[in-house]
């Protein structure tokens, strides 16, 4: 063999054992999943966009008919809503500001009306409350499953988790997985099973370990799926079991969705009794308005925010920090 052979040889194998040693790296690699002591600092903002918006609105000082125009443009960019922001252009209007800050700060007030005093508190009656939690496809559901039994444990509660999406091959390990870093118990079904099964299962493993509450977790589905949204509501009345309700219904909203959110809130709900809003990337999103949006036209209140990716950045919704966010440059 020359020398140019023997060369070619040995660059040959050289590249064989480095693409070797790239593969098993790769394979042996894990994506660290955040834990309760790695949680990221909880921001909580909606970026302030709108404050920016306002300040250039009123930035000449005073108040015009071109500022009431102005207003309208920058509050349905941030994804308030037609009917909201023509109730807070009203509101604002009939307070008579003389000057910009005065306009500005009305805005403020009529924004936080607008959200009102629901009850934002999960309502966890029963033992064990159930919690069926829903949504489109992406929107964050299991990690926001994640996050919601991490709040529970810390308050002392016994929680198991229900792997109901049975079509996903991944979701029920990713489940199990979370469920391993926050012990919590896992019920899982067959891949392709009934994911009804599964949410029966796990509550009966709830009541015979004197859990006090069930998780469950769902395959995400288009809202327009009709047999989709089907099969969601046999869920709810498979774990409603005799009692004919749960405890909460929690959609899983993604805060950039803008005003496709309405849309997904209003399928969902006549799917299942949807109790509650849990809005993730809020701390992505320059269009925190839609949280107006969704409770002025559907009346269905936001309970919790997802405001990064460690376990304790889900906070309860408040909506006097919310609107104080919204409304800072």
């Amino acid at each position: 063999m020359d020398i140019t052979a023997l060369v070619l040889v040995v660059l040959a194998v050289t590249l064989v054992i480095a693409v070797v040693v790239v593969v098993l790296v790769l394979r042996n690699r894990t994506v660290p999943i955040s834990s309760p002591d790695e949680a990221s600092p909880s921001s909580g903002s909606a970026h302030g966009s709108l404050g920016s918006s306002l300040r250039k609105v009123f930035r000449s000082g005073g108040v015009s008919e071109q500022t009431w125009a102005d207003l309208e443009e920058v509050m349905l960019a941030a994804d308030v809503g037609v009917d909201a922001t023509a109730a807070v252009v009203r509101g604002v209007r009939s307070a008579h500001p003389e000057t910009a800050d005065e306009a500005r700060e009305q805005v403020g007030r009529q924004l936080r009306l607008e959200l009102g005093d629901k009850p934002r508190e999960l309502a966890l009656i029963r033992k064990p409350a159930v919690i069926l939690v829903v949504g489109v496809n992406g929107t964050g559901k299991t990690t926001t499953i994640a996050k919601i039994a991490a709040r529970l444990k810390d308050d002392g509660k016994k929680v198991i988790l229900a792997a109901a999406d049975t079509f996903r091959a991944a979701a029920g390990a990713q489940l199990q997985t979370w469920g391993d870093r926050l012990g919590v118990d896992v019920v899982g079904g067959q891949e392709g099973g009934d994911p009804a099964s599964v949410a029966h299962d796990a509550i009966s493993s709830a009541r015979s370990k004197g859990a006090d509450v069930v998780i469950i977790d769902t395959a995400g589905r288009l809202h327009a799926k009709k047999n989709l949204m089907a099969e969601m509501s046999k869920i709810y009345r498979v774990a409603a079991g005799d009692q004919g309700t749960l405890d909460e219904v929690l959609l899983v909203l993604d805060a950039t969705a803008g005003q496709n959110g309405i849309a997904q809130v209003r399928e969902f709900s006549e799917a299942v009794p949807v109790s509650g809003i849990v809005l993730t990337k809020l701390d992505g999103t320059a269009r925190g308005g839609i949280v107006i949006a969704i409770e002025r036209q559907l009346g269905v209140p936001v309970k919790l925010v997802g405001v990064g990716e460690g376990l304790r950045d889900m906070v309860p919704f408040d909506p006097d920090s919310f609107v104080k966010d919204l409304m800072e440059d």
